[in-house]
């Protein structure tokens, strides 16, 4: 562990470099869970970048020492920071592009503190959607003027070299193609399309190539930003997050992954299975490497036995094949575009996207919330989907969040309950990711913070 053992000042550059008296004190509040600490903590993910543990709770431990000073001066604002990771310093200076993330999380914990926190109606989609709006537009995320042009890639941390060598290889038939990446900002999956990307980008001589990572407080220290990042956005929770992606994405891949990708592709199929939805174009493929057809094939059966094959219709499976997903997609957009037109829709924000409660309310990942999802048929799919989803999102939250890992440590396993029908097909799915060591960084030994129950 390189630990730098001295303190360094830090300038922003454009990013933030104003703040009141009263942001000033909130950030400086180091009460535990207070704005200060959050802050503390999403600063230490940033510098943490190229980390190789994806435990928050360890990182945490790991660099406790850490500290990051705010420093109000006349002409703005600086940041003292101590006993930081060193591998995020060159000759004892900040990596330009980890001080634009720094003071990225700045912002965006500064204005969702300020213009967002308890002023969001919970229980109306509206003002959910338009909070996440507020948050995109003040972080610069949407272009006007701009068509159809943002992929999102999502995908495992914990993934294999040549599942990695995969994802990078779309990424670069999508840049060849014009066509910019967003990601959940962490490595694996999520590096992989975006370095591709650069280098098609680079080829075709692209230079304002968009690599944009949308990540969470409680996310980030397990998913660091990875360095090709060139835009990133902090959302207050994951569910925001999530609606975040499908909003500003025009069109989606899904790699290989473990419980955090199930859990994205339950999110936009339960959106896209609501009725209301059925007409709007939403360009989905799953994809890999050869080698990787099996596990499409068992995320393809839980998707069918648990939420039938209307949820199968909605995406397409190609494998071993680079070019032809990121053609297909290309090929997409001239839909999507004339989609938007016709309807008036925005080409930067889906305002069409019909997004109920159940997917927008935040889930407390707990022993009682675990247990008392309803995982049955008779129930539309829609809503049986965003209840699996949250399973996903506990088992997310057990793995690698820290009030997950101390919940389960106190209390045992989450227990997930539902009907057989439901339960086969998603124990299933869990034990292929457990078996192909998809739920933890290599070399760790994974222990399931989770036991499944047929009602």
């Amino acid at each position: 562990m390189n630990i730098m053992r001295r303190s360094v000042t830090v300038s922003p550059a454009g990013t933030l470099d104003m703040l009141s008296q009263l942001e000033v004190a909130k950030l400086r509040d180091a009460d535990t869970g207070g704005l200060g600490e959050r802050f503390r903590r999403c600063a230490l993910a940033v510098l943490n970048c190229g980390g190789e543990i994806d435990d928050a709770r360890e990182v945490y431990e790991a660099y406790a020492d850490f500290e990051v000073e705010l420093l109000q001066q006349e002409r703005g604002v600086k940041l003292l920071i101590t006993n930081a990771p060193g591998d995020a310093f060159v000759d004892g200076r900040l990596i330009n592009g980890i001080r634009d993330h720094l003071f990225a999380v700045l912002r965006d914990i500064v204005y969702v503190s300020a213009e967002i926190e308890g002023r969001i109606d919970a229980v109306s989609p509206a003002s959910v959607t338009d909070a996440v709006f507020q948050i995109l537009r003040n972080a610069g995320a949407m272009r006007r003027g701009v068509d159809p042009n943002l992929i999102v890639c999502w995908g495992g941390h914990s993934i294999g070299r040549r599942e990695y060598d995969y994802s990078k290889a779309v990424g670069y038939e999508l840049g060849l193609r014009g066509l910019n990446v967003c990601t959940g900002c962490g490595p694996g999956a999520m590096k992989g399309p975006m370095k591709g990307a650069a280098v098609g980008h680079a080829k075709q001589r692209v230079k304002d190539g968009r690599y944009l990572g949308i990540s969470e407080p409680s996310i980030i220290a397990a998913e660091s930003p990875n360095p090709i990042v060139n835009e990133l956005v902090i959302m207050p929770d994951i569910e925001k997050r999530l609606e975040a992606f499908v909003r500003v994405g025009h069109g989606f891949i899904v790699f290989p992954g473990g419980v955090g990708t199930a859990e994205e592709v339950l999110y936009l199929l339960g959106i896209l299975l609501n009725p209301a939805n059925a007409e709007l174009p939403f360009p989905l493929i799953f994809t890999g490497p050869a080698h990787s057809e099996d596990y499409f094939r068992q995320l393809d059966a839980f998707i069918r036995g648990s939420l039938g094959d209307e949820a199968a219709d909605r995406y397409e499976i190609i494998v071993g094949d680079p070019a032809g997903v990121a053609r297909r997609l290309a090929e997409s957009m001239a839909g999507v575009r004339a989609s938007r037109r016709e309807t008036g829709d925005a080409f930067f924000f889906n305002w069409r996207l019909a997004i109920d409660p159940d997917f927008q309310l935040p889930f407390p990942g707990t022993h009682d919330t675990m247990s008392a999802l309803r995982l049955t048929r008779d129930r539309p799919v829609h809503r049986l989907a965003a209840d699996l989803r949250r399973a996903f999102s506990g088992i997310v939250a057990g793995n690698v969040k820290e009030h997950g890992i101390r919940a389960v440590e106190a209390n045992g396993p989450f227990e997930i309950r539902g009907e057989p029908a439901v339960m086969e097909p998603l124990d299933a799915l869990l034990r292929a990711f457990v078996a192909q060591r998809r739920m933890r960084l290599p070399g760790v030994e994974y222990v399931p913070c989770y036991r499944v129950v047929s009602a």
